[in-house]
């Protein structure tokens, strides 16, 4: 079977980023081959093209896809050609086709498209692990979310509203700041007007939250520490401006006896029950419209590098989908 790929021998700017015409093998033991319909792209895939996240080299990119199993390998029982599927965490989703593990495959339920699904995937997964488990959202708590009007926070405000939480969210000017109250958001903050402490102070009657969810890194570190309650978590879980410097423990303790994680989507989905789990939340909420998901953005594979810079730039909101 041939097929077209991304791949780099160098990591850096988005010119590194190559097609390739390959021709695929018939899926190993436990894998199943895909025609795959829709990429979904993350912020995660710049940290690996730029060298952020060193990879070995050369490497294919891209890490969520949805599309139909073609092909099934030795062993795999539960899924069957034709079937409709989608992926997050496996390397290489920047392809028309390609083999892949079957254990980390979900099946598309009926009723949701695979354009949502490559589009919301790894941040649903995301979101349900950072609000399920890193820090258990419970009804009424006051939840502050950077990088809001994103995709990860599109879908955070609504999960959180969903479970009572007081959503804030955190992002940049007037119009995105109107977009967020249609999310989920109980309270918009415009990081380029106003001091985002003080005005979550002012939200919380001075007691400040009890979490913080940080994708944005050393610009927002500062800040997210100024908002928390006594006992209160940071979530550091990405890095748009550049990762968060050490922290001293003294800080956390001066503050208010602060806890500072840094989860991963791998470290939270390594088992399969965790797997099937998150990916039943966020279809379930799928299919009952508590979250919607808002592809605002649509490139060719072949426009990869474009694709890229947008969403680096910061031109782009909610999710963005490659199509092979």
């Amino acid at each position: 079977m041939q097929a077209t790929r991304i791949i780099m021998k160098a990591q850096g700017g988005p010119e590194v980023m190559e097609m390739e015409e390959i021709t695929l093998p018939p899926p190993g033991p436990g894998e199943v081959t895909l025609e795959q319909t829709a990429i979904g792209l993350n912020f995660l895939d710049l940290y690996q093209r730029s060298g952020a996240i060193p990879l070995p080299l050369p490497s294919p990119l891209g890490m969520e896809a949805a599309g139909k199993v073609v092909a099934v390998g030795e062993g795999v029982t539960d899924l069957t050609v034709g079937d409709r599927v989608a992926y997050a965490g496996v390397l290489g989703s920047y392809a028309t086709a390609r083999n892949a593990p079957a254990a980390r495959m979900v099946k598309i339920p009926d009723g949701v498209s695979g354009e949502v699904v490559a589009a919301s995937l790894l941040k649903g997964l995301t979101v349900s692990y950072l609000m399920g488990r890193t820090y258990k959202v419970k009804a009424g708590d006051p939840v502050l979310f950077w990088a809001a009007s994103g995709g990860v926070g599109q879908i955070a405000g609504q999960w959180g509203a969903d479970l009572g939480a007081t959503m804030i969210g955190v992002t940049g000017g007037a119009e995105n700041c109107a977009l967020l109250r249609d999310l989920g958001y109980a309270y918009a903050i415009d990081r380029t007007t106003e001091d985002v402490a003080a005005r979550v102070r002012e939200i919380t009657d001075g007691k400040g939250v009890p979490v913080v969810y940080d994708s944005v890194g050393a610009a927002s570190y500062e800040a997210s520490l100024d908002c928390l309650a006594p006992l209160g978590m940071f979530v550091s879980f990405g890095a748009t401006t550049g990762p968060v410097p050490p922290i001293p423990a003294g800080v956390l303790q001066a503050k208010g006896s602060l806890f500072f994680t840094r989860p991963t989507l791998v470290d939270y989905m390594r088992a399969r029950s965790d797997l099937d789990h998150a990916a039943s939340e966020l279809f379930d909420r799928l299919l009952a419209g508590t979250v919607r998901v808002n592809v605002n953005h649509r490139w060719p594979l072949s426009e990869m590098a474009d694709a890229h810079i947008a969403l680096q730039s910061g031109r782009t909101t909610g999710s963005t989908v490659l199509f092979p």
